[in-house]
C-alpha cells in the first residue's frame, strides 16, 4: 500500500463514518509518522507494508487474548474486524505454483546445491517478493530441493 493511499481511505472512512476502519488506519498512520520524524527520512511503500504487519500481528495477539479471556464480545469483533480490515491492504502473498516456480529459479539463478545455502536462497527469495510469501510453505520446498 502507498503512504499517500493509506491518507486517502483514512478520509474515506471518516466520508463514510466508518469508526473501526478509521481507527485502524490512523493507528498505522500514526505509527508511520513516528518512522518519519524519528528516522527524519521518507517512508517507503515497503515501511508501510512492515507497518501493516506489525499492526496486525499486534491486534491479532489483543484478539486471541481477548478471546481467552472470554472479555466483551463488542472488542472481540471490534479486533477481529480490525484484522481483516489491514490483512485487505497487504499485497497478495505467493503461494502454491507460484511460490514453487520462483523457488525453482531461485535455486538455479544461484546456483544453491546444499541445504547450508537455505539461508541464501530465503534471503534471495524475500529480496525478491518483499517478503511477501508463504514462509513455511518455501522452507519445505528449498528443502526438498537441496541435498
Amino acid at each position: 500500500m502507498k503512504y499517500e493511499e493509506l491518507k486517502d481511505e483514512i478520509k474515506a472512512a471518516m466520508k463514510a463514518h466508518d469508526n473501526v476502519r478509521r481507527d485502524i488506519l490512523r493507528q498505522v498512520h500514526g505509527e508511520i509518522k513516528n518512522i518519519e520524524v524519528n528516522e527524519r527520512r521518507e517512508v517507503t511503500d515497503a515501511d508501510v507494508d512492515a507497518m501493516l504487519k506489525r499492526v496486525i500481528k499486534q491486534t491479532s495477539e489483543t484478539l486471541e487474548g481477548s478471546i481467552k479471556a472470554a472479555n466483551n464480545d463488542e472488542r472481540t469483533a471490534m479486533l477481529k474486524e480490525q484484522v481483516e480490515i489491514l490483512e485487505g491492504y497487504l499485497p497478495k502473498q505467493l503461494a502454491g505454483d507460484e511460490l514453487v516456480a520462483l523457488v525453482e529459479k531461485t535455486i538455479a539463478d544461484l546456483g544453491a546445491t546444499t541445504k547450508r545455502e537455505m539461508g541464501k536462497v530465503m534471503g534471495a527469495l524475500t529480496a525478491a517478493t518483499g517478503g511477501n510469501f508463504d514462509k513455511a510453505q518455501a522452507a519445505k520446498e528449498v528443502g526438498s530441493r537441496l541435498s
